[in-house]
């Protein structure tokens, strides 16, 4: 029997321009990306902020895909606003501008329909907000968080503090680093797990992503793809790749983990594929399914 994912995260619009393209207003934000990307293998409760100016035909999308919205408040003003710039080589990129709008205001409501939601996400929202999360939930079985920079530098006593509540961490290899406090992979992993978290999956971008445990180290490749257009909502399609498949398992273990950040690769290539949202929504399990195939024959001797 399939378990539903609860996503806590932003919604957003967002202007992007990469060396193949612009688009503006664009669907957005963690939540979104998250969803869609997850949605491909079980249902999902989503619980974020937008303005009115957020159209009904993207939450009318949303549904399309199985994404449930009780828990997404539409409340007077405008929505969440990012615009950037990509370089050359898609690796780096400017931020042109940050517009918090509603999204500044945000504090998560549970519905009560979602409250025994088997597995919780919790984007990179503000440290407190997530620990608000779990205070309104009774017992989630599997508790993933991301986070980011901004919170490892501005609020990393409360960061630490949900850390230690959580199954999973997300992280990437920089915030590794600024988490731990050491350059070091294997001390940074083994400071990290000392945090409280079972699991550590570190995203590292084109190079693929890493599983930590106490089984030891899996690692996966990125999924290569022709054309990279927008790596914008990469990671965390990855991350709704990845729980969405743990939403399929019966016993959540090593193994289980192992095949999940596989599907988090290929989930993260489609998304790289199109801008915005686009590469996520015209899927489905046949083609997720021979990528994760062909994925798992790239490195099988």
């Amino acid at each position: 029997m399939k378990k539903s994912i609860l996503v806590v995260g932003s919604v957003a619009f967002d202007d992007v321009e990469t060396p193949f393209g612009k688009r503006f207003n664009a669907l957005g934000g963690s939540a979104v990306f998250f969803s869609l990307a997850a949605s491909h293998f079980t249902k999902i409760n989503l619980v974020g902020v937008a303005g009115n100016d957020y159209p009904d035909a993207a939450i009318s999308m949303l549904h399309r895909h199985g994404v449930d919205t009780t828990g997404l408040e539409i409340v007077d003003g405008l929505t969440f606003h990012w615009g950037g710039r990509y370089h050359a080589d898609l690796n780096r990129r400017d931020t042109l501008y940050t517009q918090l709008n509603v999204f500044a205001d945000f504090k998560p409501k549970i519905p009560g329909t979602y409250r025994h939601t088997p597995l919780l996400f919790l984007g990179n929202i503000q440290p407190a907000l997530q620990m608000d999360v779990l205070n309104q939930l009774p017992a989630p079985e599997f508790v993933v968080l991301d986070t980011m920079n901004l919170w490892i530098n501005t609020t990393r006593p409360a960061l630490v503090e949900v850390i230690g509540k959580v199954n999973l961490l997300v992280i990437n290899e920089s915030e590794l680093v600024e988490l731990s406090g050491v350059s070091s992979l294997l001390k940074g992993l083994k400071i990290l797990h000392q945090m409280g978290p079972q699991y550590l999956v570190i995203k590292r971008g084109e190079y693929g992503s890493l599983l930590s445990s106490a089984d030891g180290l899996f690692y996966t490749p990125a999924f290569p793809v022709e054309l990279a257009a927008d790596p914008t909502g990469a990671g965390d399609s990855f991350a709704g790749g990845l729980v969405g498949y743990l939403g399929t398992c019966a016993n959540i273990d090593g193994t289980c983990l192992k095949r999940a950040i596989v599907y988090g690769s290929v989930l993260g290539s489609f998304c790289v594929e199109n801008f915005s949202v686009d590469g996520l929504l015209n899927l489905d399990r046949r083609k997720i399914a021979a990528r994760y195939r062909q994925l798992r024959h790239m490195v099988k001797i």
